[in-house]
C-alpha cells in the first residue's frame, strides 16, 4: 500500500514537471510619432521586439518628401515598413550594419529614451548623431 501511494505521488509530481510551462517575460517597446530632422513623415514608428531581436518601422511620407525621395529613386514608396535585426549592448540597442565593413550605419536606441541616433564607421572612424525624437515611448513586458 506504501509503495503504491509512493508511485501514484511520484507520478503526480512527475506529469506536473512535464506540464509546467515556464513563464517567459520579453520586452516590446514601441516609439511613435517620431520626428525625424531631415524628412517629414505623417506616421513614422519604430516597434523593438526584443525576445524576437527584431525592429519594425512603420512610416508614411508626406507629399513633399515623398517627391523629393521620388525624384533620386524610383521604386520608393509613399508608406513602407523596415524590419531590421536588433541586439543589445549594455543599455543600448542596435540594429544590424547596413553597407560594408569599411563603410556602415545603423540605428541606436537607449530604453526609454526618445531620441534615436544613428551610428555612421567609416575606416573604423565612428560618429554618432541624432536622427529623430519621438513623442512617445512605451514598454511592455510580455508574458508567454
Amino acid at each position: 500500500m506504501r509503495k503504491n501511494s509512493f508511485s501514484i505521488n511520484f507520478l503526480i509530481i512527475l506529469t506536473f514537471l512535464l506540464n509546467f510551462q515556464t513563464v517567459v517575460f520579453s520586452e516590446i517597446m514601441l516609439l511613435t510619432g517620431c520626428k525625424n530632422l531631415n524628412d517629414s513623415f505623417i506616421k513614422n514608428e519604430y516597434i523593438l521586439d526584443l525576445e524576437k531581436s527584431l525592429m519594425i518601422r512603420n512610416y508614411v511620407y508626406d507629399n513633399k518628401t515623398y517627391k523629393k525621395h521620388k525624384r533620386t529613386d524610383l521604386s520608393i514608396k509613399k508608406d513602407n515598413t523596415l524590419e531590421r535585426f536588433v541586439y543589445e549592448e549594455k543599455n543600448l540597442i542596435f540594429t544590424d550594419r547596413i553597407g560594408y565593413p569599411q563603410f556602415y550605419t545603423q540605428l541606436v536606441f537607449e530604453k526609454n529614451n526618445p531620441i534615436i541616433n544613428i551610428k555612421t564607421v567609416i575606416n573604423g572612424e565612428e560618429a554618432i548623431s541624432k536622427v529623430s525624437t519621438c513623442n512617445n515611448v512605451e514598454l511592455f513586458e510580455k508574458e508567454s
